[in-house]
C-alpha cells in the first residue's frame, strides 16, 4: 500500500513540477517626475500569465539602492490581477527618493550627473493550487537626472557647444 501511495505522491510532484507558472520580467528603472520634496522613478513589471484565468496579486515589494545604499523601499498591497491567457500584464513600481538622500550620493552625481542602481522587487502572486508564490526580480543601471536646461527648453548638446565656445572665445 505504501508503494502505491509513494508512487501517487511522485506522479503528483512530477506534474506540479511541469504545471506551467507566469512569468514576469523588469524593465530598467527611468524617471518620472519631480517635486518639493523628492524626484519619483518608476519601473514596471511585465507578468505573462499561462492560465485562462485571472491570477489575483497579492503584493509587489521593492527595493531601490543607488550607490550601494538603500535610498527607497515599500510595498504595494493588492494592485490588482494578472490578465489571463498569455497576455502581458504591465504594472507600475513608483519609488520616491528624497532629495536629502540624493545629497549623500553627490559623488556619484558630481562625476556624470547619473546615478548607478540596483531594483530588487518581489511580485507575490496567489496561484490557487500552489498558494502564494513569490517570483524575484532585479535590475541594475544608470539614469540621467534632468538638468535646468531640460526643464526650459535648452537640451540640445550642440547649441551648448557653441555657446561654450563662444564664450571662451
Amino acid at each position: 500500500m505504501s508503494g502505491l501511495m509513494d508512487k501517487a505522491k511522485g506522479f503528483v510532484a512530477d506534474k506540479i513540477a511541469h504545471m506551467p507558472k507566469p512569468e514576469a520580467s523588469l524593465d530598467k528603472v527611468s524617471f518620472k517626475g519631480m517635486t518639493r520634496d523628492a524626484i519619483t522613478v518608476h519601473s514596471h513589471v511585465n507578468v505573462t500569465n499561462p492560465y485562462s484565468h485571472r491570477i489575483p496579486i497579492c503584493d509587489i515589494a521593492y527595493v531601490l539602492k543607488c550607490g550601494g545604499k538603500e535610498v527607497a523601499s515599500g510595498t504595494i498591497p493588492d494592485p490588482g490581477w494578472i490578465e489571463d491567457s498569455g497576455e502581458i500584464t504591465k504594472l507600475e513600481v513608483p519609488a520616491k527618493v528624497p532629495y536629502n538622500v540624493l545629497i549623500t550620493l553627490m559623488k556619484d552625481l558630481g562625476r556624470d550627473w547619473d546615478i548607478d542602481y540596483e531594483l530588487d522587487v518581489k511580485l507575490t502572486i496567489d496561484l490557487p493550487i500552489f498558494g502564494n508564490i513569490t517570483i524575484p526580480l532585479k535590475t541594475a543601471g544608470e539614469f540621467k537626472l534632468p538638468t535646468l536646461s531640460d526643464f526650459f527648453g535648452g537640451g540640445d548638446k550642440e547649441e551648448e557647444a557653441a555657446v561654450a565656445a563662444a564664450a571662451a572665445q
